[in-house]
């Protein structure tokens, strides 16, 4: 080895796919290889990958309340389907741990009725309130358990919108509510909106404090929840980002410093800066165990985290699917689409082409081993298998690739891009001579290979 080589080729005659990592069953798998590090005050504090993976952490969803702010409001009936298949897609550990439920109208109210009736554990059904101390009468009235109320953290909130006259003048109406919901034995959610433009040590951490005081009057079963809202997306998930924005930091003062458990702390993010989805998993990764989010995404203004890349994210981490039935992903978004709900078709997991290809050496690839240009086994985990769409860029490797996906050819039988020539000739002469601008459809190519390779239509769509 000559002396300047410092990284020396190491040669190789066999492909090393790291499939350790790049496990095709699953999505890739998230593995550490040292401490997390952030500095806190000045000091490096470091944080465990492996407390992280140790703790319980999960998915809520907000997709009946957050959700709903941004359409037209469901049905009853629409509402209950989609809780029905949101416990089938969260399995019997309950990764989807917790949803929530508005109050206020007779529909709301049935719609929570007939989700109960139908015997699931998980996801757990709450409510939502605002921090007013008549609307407990709502919450136990209702049976639940457990509510979110509004207390909102940032100045903008406090004095521009509340219009209290000072901070305590604030803090002292929120705990009011909280005595509310403890004497009506209804453990409080308390959402700090607008933590990430909020007065983190001057208002944020002594009112977290009062609660967890609070709290230590109560049944363990009634204690205090924290929800951190990024109610603007301002959030960071960058190391040495200062307060407010930084959730590491935010996570850290909360969990480390005033006492909150991990598991009494909860993350609701939303996407204006379009970091949402990485915001997100910072804050399980930092501290903070349950992961609020939306279907697909879909909440006010820019929307939240999407629920099913949280499971995505989650499965990841644990190497393992968990008991999670990842096909009710795609069950989901067409019962969704069925309703009115767009889905954009490059939108990941479920738009109609994520995992369709127009590039002619793409197809190459995926003609020779999908695991080439595929995400993951997407046939098996969505029951989605990888598709190709037809244009003047995709080339033989893609006919190819489309007549055998549509034969259901695999392995040796599958036909070559030779014996596809006439169509792929087809194809080009659409945008060479035809000056076509669109991409072929399916139901084009299924008439030109019935009319262009008949020995194969009659072997194998006659039989």
């Amino acid at each position: 080895m000559a002396d300047h080589e410092k990284f020396p080729l190491v040669d190789a005659t066999e492909p090393n796919l790291i499939e350790d990592t790049f496990d095709y069953d699953l999505p890739p798998l998230i593995k550490f290889d040292g401490p997390l590090v952030e500095y806190i005050d000045g000091k490096p504090i470091e944080f465990s990958a492996a407390d992280f993976l140790a703790r319980d952490f999960f998915v809520t969803d907000t997709t009946f309340r957050d959700g709903q702010q941004a359409r037209p409001p469901y049905t009853v009936d629409q509402m209950v389907h989609i809780y029905d298949l949101l416990s089938k897609l969260s399995g019997p550990n309950g990764v989807v741990r917790q949803t929530e439920f508005f109050l206020y109208t007779k529909n709301d109210r049935d719609t929570l009725d007939r989700c109960r009736e139908l015997g699931h554990a998980f996801p757990e059904c709450t409510g939502w309130i605002r921090a007013v101390k008549g609307d407990f009468r709502l919450v136990k009235e209702a049976g639940l358990k457990e509510t979110g109320m509004l207390t909102s953290s940032s100045d903008y909130h406090i004095f521009q919108k509340q219009k209290f006259k000072s901070r305590k003048e604030c803090m002292d109406s929120y705990c009011e509510v909280v005595d509310a919901a403890f004497e009506a034995g209804v453990r409080p959610r308390c959402h700090l909106e607008d933590i990430t433009r909020a007065d983190i040590r001057g208002f944020v951490l002594p009112f977290v404090e009062r609660l967890m005081r609070m709290s230590e009057q109560v049944p363990e079963e009634l204690s205090a929840k924290v929800r951190l809202c990024d109610t603007m997306g301002f959030g960071l998930s960058y190391p040495g980002t200062e307060l407010p924005r930084s959730i590491p930091k935010l996570i850290y003062l909360l969990n480390k410093e005033i006492g909150v458990p991990s598991s009494r702390l909860e993350w609701h993010g939303h996407n204006d800066f379009h970091k949402v989805h990485v915001n997100t998993m910072t804050a399980w990764l930092y501290g903070c165990d349950a992961a609020n989010a939306t279907l697909f995404g879909y909440g006010e203004r820019t929307g939240n985290p999407p629920l099913e890349s949280a499971i995505m994210e989650y499965i990841a981490l644990r190497g393992d699917l968990c008991g999670i039935r990842t096909e009710v992903i795609t069950e989901l978004a067409e019962y969704m689409q069925s309703i009115g709900f767009p889905i954009p078709e490059n939108y990941p997991f479920v738009g109609r082409h994520f995992n369709t290809t127009r590039a002619g050496i793409h197809a190459g690839g995926l003609r020779q081993d999908e695991r080439i240009y595929n995400i993951f086994d997407t046939t098996k985990v969505l029951n989605r298998p990888p598709r190709v769409a037809l244009t003047d860029k995709t080339g033989a490797d893609g006919v190819a690739l489309w007549v055998n996906e549509f034969f259901g050819l695999k392995g040796d039988d599958r036909i070559s891009k030779i014996k596809c020539h006439k169509v792929a000739r087809w194809v080009m002469d659409q945008y060479e001579k035809e000056g076509r601008m669109t991409s072929i459809s399916d139901q084009e190519l299924e008439e030109k290979v019935k009319e262009l390779m008949p020995d194969y239509w009659d072997k194998y769509c006659n039989a």
